[in-house]
Formats: structure tokens, C-alpha cells, sequence
């Protein structure tokens, strides 16, 4: 039987830590394959990504906003709300299955994000890529006080917010862009 919290990787203090971390990786995977909700907040496996799964979950944000855009902007916008409230506790949750606040294979917080970003723009090429090199700059980089925000807000509600307020500068950064060149 799997456990029902998973420590954080590279916590071992056996003899092997790289045995040990591939242990704890196949484990999570499994746990994140087999639970719903870690599945979800993972983004349906993107962020069981080795390398980079903000990077790689914030493209469903991209394939999400995408996949919306016949629908008119207010139940877009709907739809956005829906999915930041239904992420506190998506993201609450998988974080005390993990036992990690913020665990970087949840990818949630990301999609969500990027999906209001691009609730902003108008759906071109150039933008929205400049949209998400914007979000993903913001989000790594975390700026006052995005920071602050994680560290000090614990949960769903702390992950949610610190790729919120990336989300808000990437979009005033791209706004101010756009006002400028017309």
C-alpha cells in the first residue's frame, strides 16, 4: 500500500540519496497517477515533468485559453474564476498529500494563471508568447510581493495567489506595452 503523504524529494538520509530520490519519484508518480486529485493538480501528469513542469503545465493554460476562445468573454472570465476558486482547494489538498506547500509538480496554479493572462490579449501569435515568457520570467523570478505571498500564505490559497499576482504583472507589463505602440 502506498503512503498517504510523500516526503519531500531529496530528504532521505539513507546511504544513496540518488536511489533514494528515483524511489521517491516513482512513487510520487504513482500516487499522482492513481489519485484524482493529485492528477488534476498536477495537470493530468505535466508536472510529473523532470525538468521544468511549471514550464511545461503552463502550456495547457495556453491550450485551455485556446480551446475557449468561440466562447464570448464573460463566461471565459466565468470559467477563469471558477477554475482560481476550485484551485485553493485543489491546490490545499494536494499539498497536504505531498506533505509540500507549493510542491513544484503542481501545475494548477500555472494553467489557471496563464489561462486569465491570456483572457487579456487578443489571440495572436507574438502576444500571446510574450504573455507566457512573461508569466514564466514572473513566476520564477518572483518579485515583491509574489514572494512574500508564497512564503507567508500557507495552502491552497498561498499557491494560488503568488502565480495570480505573476499573472498581473505579466498582463499590466503586456497592456502597458500594447497602450504604448498605439
Amino acid at each position: 500500500m502506498l503512503p498517504t503523504r510523500i516526503t519531500a524529494i531529496g530528504t532521505s538520509d539513507t546511504a544513496n540519496p540518488e536511489r533514494d530520490r528515483k524511489t521517491e519519484l516513482r512513487v510520487l508518480r504513482q500516487k499522482v497517477l492513481r489519485d484524482p486529485i493529485l492528477l488534476a493538480a498536477f495537470g493530468f501528469g505535466t508536472g510529473l515533468t523532470p525538468k521544468a513542469p511549471g514550464t511545461v503545465g503552463t502550456l495547457l493554460g495556453v491550450v485551455l485559453a485556446w480551446t475557449t476562445l468561440p466562447m464570448t468573454l464573460y463566461p471565459r472570465l466565468a470559467l477563469g474564476v471558477v477554475l482560481f476558486l476550485f484551485g485553493i482547494w485543489l491546490c490545499g489538498s494536494a499539498g497536504r498529500r505531498t506533505g509540500v506547500h507549493d510542491h513544484p509538480g503542481v501545475v494548477w496554479d500555472e494553467i489557471v494563471a496563464m489561462y486569465l493572462v491570456l483572457l487579456t490579449l487578443p489571440a495572436t501569435i507574438g502576444l500571446w508568447t510574450a504573455a507566457y515568457l512573461l508569466f514564466r520570467l514572473f513566476d520564477i523570478w518572483k518579485p515583491w510581493p509574489i514572494r512574500d505571498l508564497d512564503h507567508r500564505l500557507a495552502g491552497g490559497l498561498g499557491t494560488m495567489l503568488d502565480d495570480l499576482f505573476a499573472a498581473l504583472y505579466a498582463a499590466s507589463l503586456l497592456g502597458f506595452g500594447r497602450w504604448l505602440m498605439f
